[in-house]
C-alpha cells in the first residue's frame, strides 16, 4: 500500500486501520536526564515476569529465596549479554566508542544475546546457591516470554524492528521508518509503501507462547521440557519473522539471528524426541525434581527460617514431615496420575494378602 511521506518523525501510522499515533520515545525528563520509554517498557516487562515467576517457583521445586541471587544476576547478565550482542555484530558503528556502546536508551539491545547472558550468569549463580538448572530454567522462559511479549512493543515507540513491504492490513508506517528506508539504498524495499510490524507479530507469538506452556507446565513430564518447548516455539517464530526485517543483525549474507533460531529450533526437536522416548521406556526416571525428597527438604528449611527459627533449628530430617509445600493445585497431573496407580497397586496388593489370610 503506497502512503503519503510522514514529516513528523514521531508519527505512526496503521492505513488500513484508520490508527494514526503520535509518540515521543521520550517519556519525561529529570534535569538533563532523559527517560525513554523504551527502558520503561522493558522494566515493565521484567517486572510481570518476576510477579508471575517468584510465586509459581514451588510447583517447580525451587527455593525462591535461594533463586532470588539467580535470578538477579541473570537479570544484569541478559542486559550485559543484550547489549554486547548487538554492539559485536554492529561493531563497525561503535568502534571503541565507550560512551555510544552503553547508551542503550534509543534501542540496541539483542534479545538472543540477553537470553545467553541471563542463562550463562545465572547458571554460575545457581551452581553457587545449589539451585537445580532445569527446573530453573522451565519457570524462567516462562518469565522470558512476558518480558518478550512486553518488551517488543518497545521497539514500536522507537519505530525499529519492521520487516519489508507488506499489503497486509496490519502495514504500518512512520516518519522514522520511512526515514530509515529512504537512506537504507535498498530498491526491493520502498518508504512510501506500508511495511510489516515484525515487533507486533513477535510479541504476540510471546504471550501466546506463554500461555500454552504456562498451562502446559503442570503436565509437564521431566525437568527441562518447558524450556525446550519454549526454545522450539521462539526458535520458530524467529526463523520466519527474521527473514521478513530489514535491520537483520548480519554476518556476510546471512542473518545471524535467522541462522541461530533454526539451529535452536532443530536441535530442541532432537532432544524432545529423544526425552519422549526415554520417558515412554522409563516414566520413574524422568521423575520430577518438586517430587524429591531434596526439594521438599530445602524449601522446608527456608520456609522454617522465614519464621524466624536459627540455622541449626530449621534444620529438616528425613523423616520431617510438617511442611505441607506441596498442594494439590501444585501437581502436574501425570504426578497425581502416577501417586493414584501407585495407591491403587498397593491396595491391590493389600486386598491381595487378605485373600491368602482367608
Amino acid at each position: 500500500m503506497t502512503v503519503d511521506k510522514i514529516t513528523d518523525i514521531y508519527e505512526i501510522s496503521f492505513p488500513k486501520l484508520g490508527w494514526t499515533f503520535h509518540i515521543d520515545p521520550t517519556a519525561f525528563s529529570i534535569g538533563s536526564l532523559t527517560i525513554q520509554w523504551y527502558g520503561i517498557i522493558i522494566v515493565f516487562g521484567l517486572v510481570l515476569a518476576l510477579l508471575y515467576c517468584f510465586p509459581k517457583m514451588r510447583r517447580f521445586g525451587i527455593d525462591s529465596d535461594r533463586a532470588v541471587d539467580a535470578v538477579i544476576g541473570g537479570v544484569i547478565g541478559g542486559i550485559i549479554g543484550a547489549r554486547l550482542y548487538y554492539v559485536i555484530w554492529k561493531w563497525d558503528e561503535y568502534k571503541w566508542d565507550f560512551k555510544a556502546i552503553i547508551n542503550t536508551r534509543n534501542g540496541g539491545l539483542a534479545i538472543y544475546g540477553g537470553i545467553i547472558g541471563a542463562l550463562t550468569v545465572g547458571l554460575i549463580i545457581c551452581k553457587i546457591r545449589k539451585v537445580r538448572f532445569l527446573p530453573m530454567l522451565d519457570v524462567t522462559v516462562l518469565g522470558f516470554l512476558i518480558g518478550q511479549g512486553i518488551g517488543r512493543w518497545g521497539n514500536f515507540v522507537n519505530q525499529e524492528a519492521f520487516g519489508t513491504n507488506t499489503d497486509s492490513f496490519l502495514g504500518m508506517t512512520g516518519g522514522r521508518v520511512q526515514l530509515y528506508l529512504s537512506n537504507l539504498g535498498d530498491p526491493s524495499v520502498a518508504w512510501d509503501k506500508t511495511v510489516h510490524p515484525c515487533f507486533l507479530y513477535e510479541s504476540l507469538w510471546c504471550i501466546l507462547g506463554f500461555l500454552i506452556l504456562s498451562a502446559w507446565s503442570k503436565r509437564r513430564k521431566y525437568d527441562g521440557q518447558i524450556f525446550l518447548m519454549y526454545l522450539a516455539w521462539y526458535g520458530s517464530e524467529r526463523f520466519v519473522v527474521e527473514g521478513l526485517r530489514t535491520d537483520s543483525l548480519m554476518m556476510g549474507n546471512a542473518r545471524v539471528s535467522q541462522i541461530l533460531s533454526a539451529l535452536i529450533c532443530v536441535a530442541s526437536i532432537i532432544i524432545q524426541i529423544v526425552m519422549f522416548s526415554k520417558y515412554r521406556r522409563d516414566p520413574e526416571s524422568c521423575i520430577l525434581y518438586a517430587h524429591t525428597e531434596e526439594s521438599r527438604l530445602l524449601i522446608e528449611e527456608t520456609r522454617r527460617k522465614n519464621m524466624g527459627m536459627s540455622a541449626e533449628d530449621a534444620k529438616v530430617n528425613d523423616d520431617d514431615d510438617d511442611g505441607g509445600i506441596f498442594d494439590d493445585s501444585d501437581m502436574p497431573d501425570n504426578d497425581t496420575a502416577v501417586a493414584a496407580e501407585n495407591s491403587n497397586a498397593s491396595d491391590g496388593e493389600n486386598a491381595d494378602d487378605n485373600k491368602e489370610e482367608n
